[in-house]
């Protein structure tokens, strides 16, 4: 059986790299999809419908055209690793596992041991935590490998 992981959250460091290429490494069988991450162009996504006088409306717009890849892809991947980073507020991040609790699909969060507290409730719902994308690779060697 070939794995579908839906990478999601934070995007300012190269978690989602050492993952695949962990995983390639270890020839799992298992394929990636991810949200943009490219934060640029993922605060563009709306722009082609029409540019907007206030920054709300296109903020808006922009994240109806990103639900549509998340939402597909998440409904599709048969499991999700989802990234909270230590900078920023991933709120996005905290929605794609709701999502995901909602639609019955196992995740991994991955994050420090600092912000347990406030994720709390999205730990409570995930098939496991991890601190390290290490971590992330033992965990999806025994699932996808184990006899």
């Amino acid at each position: 059986m070939s794995w579908n992981v839906y990478l999601s959250g934070e995007i300012h460091t190269d978690w989602r790299e050492q993952i695949i290429e962990g995983c390639k490494a270890k020839n799992l069988p298992i394929s990636f999809t991810s949200a943009v991450t490219n934060h640029d162009a993922s605060d563009a996504a709306g722009d082609v419908l029409g540019e907007e006088s206030s920054g709300f409306w296109r903020d808006h717009k922009s994240a109806k055209v990103n639900a549509m890849r998340t939402k597909t892809q998440i409904e599709k991947c048969d499991l999700a690793i989802v990234r909270f980073g230590d900078k920023y507020k991933q709120w996005n991040a905290a929605f794609d596992a709701g999502f995901c609790a909602a639609l019955g699909k196992p995740y991994i969060t991955l994050h420090g041991a600092d912000i347990v507290h406030p994720l709390k409730e999205v730990d409570a719902a995930a098939m496991a935590w991890a601190q390290t994308p290490q971590q992330v690779i033992e965990v999806l060697e025994y699932v996808v490998s184990a006899q």
